[in-house]
């Protein structure tokens, strides 16, 4: 069952950690978890003045959750939208008379209609700005040519050529959406700049087409048109043809792609080109969770190649992925190695090393920075110079060290101490009142706890010992933090029911008598318990599902030893020692 709760939400109440059940619980699930909160906090069960009136207030809360979460209709109106959703004087967006599985489909095709709404707003901008920099003279120097130039000692490193291109979509109608986009190009002094528009039209579920007009100051008006169409589910055909006009004449083009899915992570590409770069090219892709590799070869007119690249993707928050290729043709071979990796969350930073004959050597660093990417090629030499192989691949990655100890980290640290810092603010009313009504369910729950010890003591149960929730600080390099933890011994004593503790999967900060002691931070249950006269510990994660006693092999031979003499002393022996090799 999917939930829509968010942070805010699970602050204020978590219904079904409230019940300590799970997203999936039955009727029966529910009323069993609600009778047992009930005898738990009822009114009526408490003289004092005070301990009654705490008692009415957490009742009144468990009757709550109950009642939302029986009722088929509310219970799919808060797993869709949470608690906000059940406000009578806020709930216009559906029909509370309607089924579960209705209610679920029009919030579907809501949030369907939102994210239409949101790309209709949005202009959806794209954009490239290259720079490209002739850094030859740091490794080709000729001496001999600056002899009678002051200064002529020093490399000169220059901008020999530029480009910016940018787009943006204007969505028309549902179907219809226009396409404007420009650029501008330098090299050596010389340059120009181009700008098209596009209409794009989506025809069916299967196709679109599209109608393109461009003129720039190099190369004359375009006339040109792109059409896309899905001929099975599997199998796709692109199609695009073009009229450029120039002071030679009219220059016509035509470019056919044909793809096929081959397998589940496999495409199969050919393409046709005919024009003014006349070429037939075939190849294969295959993408995965865990890497990317293409294989192509082109026959044509002036580029004739064959061209292999891996790509392996490291399952790391950071997102790196290590990529090489090679490339062999009439022009030369080339070969390239790189990397690139995520260095905040919306910014994607690589460096590619490109050696060739005749090329030589060069350096490109590319930044992606949400839609916009930044291209710097660096042209090293000319030459296959092993110092200049070895400076380019050594300095980026000692750059690149440097800059994330020294800015990156740093940054993002204080930016996330910061968000903490503000979210901590906002909900510090809230925590304080779950802690109020966490306090309250502890001072209720003193009498149950002591008689559900008693009859864990007379069986050899389970006795919650001592038990911790909230941040655990146990790296010695985080020394300097303080642990954020409270004590929580007797609200899961008292949830032990027949010898057993059982946590469902959700936050633990929603279960009576707990609250979040450091809202916005990774949090821990830490469970100090007793079972059949032996210790155990045990160390669970915040949102982690727990069950209790977990007893291993020797444990349970370590049992039968102890209860009806059936065991060995071997087993005990190896019982004793197994416990000191896990710390218990």
């Amino acid at each position: 069952m999917a939930s829509a709760l968010d942070d805010d939400e699970i602050l204020n109440d978590d219904y079904y950690s409230l019940l300590n059940v799970r997203r999936e619980a039955t009727q029966e699930e529910l009323k069993a978890a609600y009778r047992r909160l009930c005898m738990l906090y009822h009114p009526d069960k408490h003289r004092d003045p005070e301990l009654k009136r705490q008692a009415e207030q957490l009742f009144n809360l468990v009757h709550e959750a109950y009642q939302v979460l029986r009722d088929p209709q509310a219970r799919a109106i808060y797993d869709i939208y949470g608690k906000r959703g059940l406000d009578v004087d806020g709930w216009e967006v559906v029909e509370r008379r309607r089924t579960p599985a209705e209610i679920r489909e029009e919030y579907e095709r809501l949030q369907k209609e939102r994210e239409e709404r949101r790309l209709q707003q949005r202009t959806n901008p794209k954009g490239t700005i290259s720079v490209g920099i002739d850094a030859t003279d740091l490794f080709d120097q000729y001496e001999e040519d600056y002899e009678d130039v002051v200064g002529g000692g020093v490399p000169h490193v220059e901008i020999n050529k530029m480009h910016i291109s940018q787009s943006i979509e204007a969505p028309l109608t549902t179907k219809d959406t226009a396409v404007l986009s420009g650029s501008l190009s330098t090299h050596n002094g010389n340059g120009g700049g181009t700008i098209n528009l596009a209409l794009r039209r989506v025809t069916s579920a299967s196709g679109w087409g599209e109608v393109e007009i461009g003129a720039g100051d190099t190369q004359g008006p375009l006339l040109g048109m792109k059409i896309f169409r899905n001929v099975t589910s599997r199998f796709f055909v692109t199609a695009q043809c073009g009229l450029q006009f120039s002071s030679r004449g009219v220059r016509p083009g035509v470019t056919t792609v044909l793809a096929r899915h081959l397998d589940k992570n496999t495409m199969g590409y050919v393409q046709w080109r005919w024009g003014i770069q006349s070429s037939m090219n075939t190849s294969i892709v295959r993408d995965t969770k865990s890497s990317h590799f293409t294989f192509a070869m082109q026959l044509g007119i002036p580029h004739t190649f064959a061209m292999m690249s891996y790509q392996y993707k490291f399952q790391d928050e950071d997102q790196t992925k290590i990529k090489g290729s090679v490339k062999s043709g009439f022009f030369g071979t080339v070969l390239e190695y790189g990397a690139e990796r995520k260095i905040s969350r919306h910014s994607v930073l690589g460096a590619t090393v490109s050696v060739g004959v005749p090329q030589g050597v060069s350096l490109k660093i590319k930044l992606n920075r949400a839609s916009q990417t930044y291209f710097f090629p660096i042209h090293l030499t000319d030459q296959l110079l092993p110092s200049a192989v070895f400076y380019a691949t050594v300095g980026p990655l000692v750059f690149y060290l440097a800059i994330q100890q020294l800015i990156i980290r740093p940054y993002v640290r204080a930016q996330k101490e910061q968000d903490l810092e503000k979210q901590q603010e906002s909900s510090a009313s809230n925590i304080a009142r779950k802690k109020q009504e966490a306090e309250s369910a502890v001072l209720l729950m003193q009498e149950s706890v002591r008689r559900i010890i008693e009859t864990e003591e007379s069986r050899m149960g389970l006795i919650i010992l001592n038990a911790w929730y909230g941040k655990f600080v146990t790296d010695n390099s985080r020394k300097h933090e303080r642990a954020k933890v409270i004590d929580v011994t007797v609200p899961l004593q008292c949830l032990v029911k027949d010898s057993k503790l059982i946590l469902t999967e959700a936050t633990k900060s929603g279960l009576p008598g707990f609250y979040d002691p450091c809202v916005g931070e990774e949090k821990s249950l830490k469970v100090l318990y007793q079972f059949r006269g032996v210790m155990h510990q045990v160390l669970s994660a915040d949102a982690e599902a727990l069950r209790i006693p977990k007893q291993c092999k020797f444990c349970v031979e370590y049992v039968t030893w102890k209860t009806p003499a059936l065991g060995s002393r071997r087993c005990a022996d190896k019982a004793r020692q197994h416990m000191q090799n896990i710390g218990e």
